[in-house]
């Protein structure tokens, strides 16, 4: 038997278990080892290896450890759930983007964060026990009677196939049914902290009962759990609806649930944002349109929306019929496109548009401006013949480029694939998915498959921005449909004068204006940059009696050169006034004094810095322009 570790090659005389692979290559690598990569696939330390192989050992070194380690601990605290209250029954325990969850119920009882301590006191006992953790296959008859008092384990193994293999992990007593890998022994889980618990509906359902979600976090030192429990607390500081409070941005009122009310300052911002949007996209060839916020029935029926998104809609009689408040715009800039005739000399058509569309959130799942039932979405429609369709793509993903650039955010790419629920033929889908991927690889971005996530009409790309908090956020996709325009008999005049249906991409960059300007009001802490700040300059004069006058010019100078200025005339103390301009978070304070008035200057500070810096009006003017300019 050859094993690849490696740029080397080992030999053995007989099968061997991944642990006494590694022991045989160093002792001290077999007790780091918490999985194994065998042939692109993790396996447990315990996989007996029989046949050539290619193996990569994962510590805690690798990316993969944490995730492994996320999701054994949430075994370690579904089995202290267990010994604390030996009727809990469970749901499912992944392991997450940061850290892990349990769904479980204790029938006739509620848990509250208060029983943490009791739990991570059980965990550390678990843990300490070195309990080894060991993974069985069975036959699903078999996993059915194992699990024969957990209905929810009952029921999700109900549903494989009859002649798939189910793997069952047990430690200590405990035993719980999942594809794996996990760590060796619960010795592995030592640094772990329990954080939240809320309602979870099972399998997602509002119509299934709720069970309790415990979520957690999980790392191999302590070092690395206390700095990210460090972040935690800075993300709470952070918090968007606190600071949209605090800074006067936006509001919410019971008479509107999930519907945003934008305050001056937050308009400013917003509007400030939609003008770079939209002067962006007119310099690159896109057609600003708007489309009508309700329409009529017979047209989400066509598009196909009627069928999968009825529920989720918002629904108007009317006289002459059914109307639905728009949940989305591709529709719409359909109807502009077949308002004339099109030759293939014009594709491809880029139409864009903020459109305001509505959506039925539970209540329950509305959270600030993340998650609303109101929301502008900054919307592109391009239609364009398939073999243009490549360079399209490799053209819109250069955009994003830019645009997640200017406010300091990376990204990584998925690819979603069909789902169940598609229309059209699987042929044509190959071809979409195809395309996209070498859309990507043309551009240099590596991508991740998510298999049927694909909205129904077609293959999309979604971009996970990155932010300073280390968090990740689903913004921008690029949704390519080979359905839709067929379905509105779409076509152009081909090069041959024959007509043909046109390719369309659906693509919005922030996704949502509102949950764009939530992340990125998080990603600054409210300290937005001089070019987006609602207030760009503070002024505040030393005394009313001898300075209002000069500040009042200098306000008046700065409003002509349109930068954005509060002058604070209210007969508060100087020191008072200073610290409320810090407070508010403005980039700019500028003081002003007898000297300041008597050579037409100001001294400014810049927001979190202690330098006071003087210079002539005029320069000072000139240095906030350019800065402007620079989107700085």
């Amino acid at each position: 038997m050859k094993i690849k570790l490696l740029d080397n090659y080992m030999e053995f005389d007989a099968p061997l278990k991944g642990y006494e692979i590694a022991s045989k290559i160093s002792p001290s690598l077999s007790k780091a080892s918490i999985s194994m990569m065998v042939d692109g696939e993790l396996k447990d330390m315990s996989t007996l290896i029989s046949n050539d192989s290619e193996i990569r050992f994962i510590t805690a070194k690798d990316k993969e450890s944490l995730e492994i380690l996320n999701h054994s601990t949430a075994h370690l605290m579904a089995e202290a759930i267990k010994e604390l209250y030996p009727l809990a029954r469970f749901g499912v325990g992944p392991a997450i983007e940061e850290g892990f969850y349990y769904d479980f119920e204790i029938p006739g009882q509620k848990l509250s964060e208060e029983i943490f301590p009791v739990i991570e006191k059980k965990m550390l006992e678990i843990s300490k026990r070195a309990e080894i953790i060991t993974r069985k296959e069975v036959s699903k008859k078999e996993a059915l009677d194992l699990f024969k008092d957990d209905p929810y384990k009952t029921e999700i193994i109900s549903e494989v196939d009859d002649n798939e293999i189910i793997s069952i992990y047990t430690q200590g007593a405990y035993m719980d049914f999942c594809r794996g890998p996990h760590v060796p022994k619960t010795s592995y889980i030592k640094h772990f902290k329990l954080l939240s618990i809320a309602g979870a509906y099972f399998r997602g359902d509002s119509n299934r009962p709720q069970l309790e979600r415990i979520y957690g976090v999980s790392f191999f030192s302590d070092e690395e759990l206390n700095n990210h429990l460090n972040i935690l607390e800075e993300r709470k500081k952070r918090d968007h609806k606190k600071l949209g409070k605090e800074l006067g941005l936006f509001m919410f009122s019971e008479y509107g649930p999930g519907l945003p009310f934008w305050l001056p300052k937050g308009y400013t911002l917003r509007r400030t944002l939609e003008d770079f949007w939209l002067d962006y996209h007119k310099k690159h060839d896109y057609l600003v349109v708007n489309t009508p916020i309700m329409l009529n029935k017979e047209l989400w029926e066509t598009s196909g929306h009627w069928d999968h998104y009825k529920d989720d809609m918002f629904i108007v009689e009317v006289e002459d019929g059914t109307y639905a408040i728009k949940p989305m715009n591709c529709p719409g800039a359909i109807q502009i496109y077949n308002n004339s005739l099109h030759s293939y000399k014009e594709l491809p058509l880029r139409y864009a548009e903020l459109g305001n569309v509505h959506r039925y959130e539970a209540s329950g799942a509305l959270n600030g401006l993340f998650r609303v039932r109101g929301f502008t979405q900054d919307d592109a429609h391009i239609l364009l013949t398939e073999d243009q369709v490549g360079d399209e793509v490799s053209r819109i993903i250069s955009v994003y480029d830019y645009m997640y650039s200017v406010f300091g955010l990376n990204y990584s790419i998925e690819l979603s694939t069909r789902p169940d629920d598609f229309i059209g033929t699987i042929e044509v889908w190959d071809q979409a998915e195809k395309a996209l991927e070498e859309a990507c690889l043309k551009t240099g971005h590596e991508f991740k498959i998510n298999p049927g996530d694909g909205a129904f009409y077609g293959p999309k790309l979604d971009f996970k921005l990155r932010d300073s908090m280390n968090r990740i956020w689903q913004c921008g996709t690029v949704q390519l449909d080979m359905q839709l325009p067929g379905r509105f008999n779409c076509t152009y005049i081909a090069q041959d004068g024959t007509k043909k249906t046109p390719v369309m991409i659906h693509r919005a960059c922030f996704g949502s204006l509102e949950r764009f300007i939530g992340i990125i009001t998080e990603n600054y802490a409210g300290a937005f940059p001089l070019w987006l700040s609602p207030y760009q300059v503070e002024i505040i004069p030393v005394s009313l009696d001898n300075h209002l006058e000069y500040a009042k010019e200098v306000e008046a100078k700065l409003n002509e050169a349109h930068i954005r200025t509060d002058l604070d005339g209210s007969e508060e103390k100087l020191g008072y006034k200073i610290r409320q301009a810090q407070v508010q978070k403005i980039p700019y304070s500028i003081v002003l004094g007898d000297k300041e008035r008597d050579n037409l200057s100001v001294t400014y500070r810049k927001y979190g810095e202690q330098a006071q810096i003087s210079m002539s009006l005029d320069d000072f003017i000139k240095m906030l322009e350019e800065d402007i300019k620079n989107l700085k």
